[in-house]
């Protein structure tokens, strides 16, 4: 009886205004797709990042209307896989699998074997996402998020679209770059989320000069510069990581051997050899994946 109550008295319908920035973001990975089979890289390039802009919007809009729901982020995960899972993947195809099939069926297949990964990269990044929706820690992503993956790769052959013969070199650095990615997804690195930025809180004033010149080079070179931002982004997880390995190393180094200490003083207690010196190990963290970039909105 509940259940038919509950059938009775739950709202029908989705809300408009979130799912239909969810659907424009679709349409533009679907564009991304449609431009690439028609040889128009560039397109298919923009294409992904406008994808980018309108995933950014919905799960925003949800939250400030108060429209979130189950409905919206599954459909927003779906969205994602196709405008940053297969348009990256199948552009990325188009651009280089052609290219680099003129060097040998070996090189062919290496190609679409890398695509592939990084579709599926992109779908188990997604998966694993959604799964750990109710553990996760708003500060950090476990993975790059998957919008920044494919902001790489796009903006790799948006840059590349106006040479009309990279080579070999060129293209095995496009591929070694998307498999890169698309490994970087299914990482367990930490990457920061930015949810703990808060719009009203004041920030020094060089910091908003950053965003007038961010914009200007974004005009003057926009391949370029997004691929620096974005690939500067991927970039930050592994180099800390790193960092934080070498600084636990150092902290770990043996200490003066014990026959080369100067011998203690009768009066003081001898030092005990099992007692180390040493601070104890700084633990690494392991943050848990963020909410969805796509909050859930009906």
């Amino acid at each position: 009886m509940n259940a038919e109550e509950d059938q009775h008295t739950r709202p029908r319908g989705v809300y408009w205004l979130p799912n239909l920035l969810t659907t424009a973001a679709l349409f533009s990975g679907f564009y991304a797709i449609v431009a690439a089979i028609d040889l128009k890289f560039e397109n298919a390039g923009i294409a992904v990042f406008v994808a980018m802009l309108f995933d950014g919007l919905d799960g925003r809009v949800a939250r400030w209307t108060h429209t979130e729901s189950a409905f919206g982020k599954e459909y927003d995960s779906l969205s994602d896989m196709v405008s940053f899972g297969l348009a990256p993947a199948i552009v990325t195809y188009q651009w280089g699998v052609a290219r680099i099939a003129e060097y040998g069926p070996l090189w062919r297949r290496l190609g679409w074997l890398v695509c592939f990964f990084y579709a599926a990269a992109a779908a188990l990044r997604l998966a694993r996402f959604n799964a750990r929706a109710a553990t996760q820690d708003k500060q950090y992503f476990e993975g790059l998020p998957s919008p920044s993956a494919a902001a790489i790769v796009a903006a790799l052959v948006w840059l590349a679209s106006d040479q009309t013969n990279v080579g070999l070199p060129g293209l095995i650095l496009a591929f070694l770059v998307t498999a890169f990615a698309g490994a970087l997804m299914i990482s367990r690195f930490a990457f920061n989320s930015f949810k703990g930025v808060t719009p009203g809180a004041r920030v020094r004033f060089p910091y908003i000069v950053l965003v007038p010149l961010a914009f200007v080079l974004i005009a003057l070179h926009p391949s370029i510069t997004l691929l620096s931002l974005f690939g500067g982004y991927a970039l930050s997880a592994p180099m800390v990581w790193v960092f934080r390995k070498l600084r636990r190393r150092s902290r770990t180094t043996p200490a003066t051997p014990a026959a080369q200490a100067p011998a203690p003083e009768a009066h003081e207690p001898a030092h005990d050899p099992h007692e180390s010196a040493l601070e104890p190990h700084e633990s690494p963290h392991q943050p848990e994946e963020s909410p969805p970039h796509g909050s859930p909105h009906e």
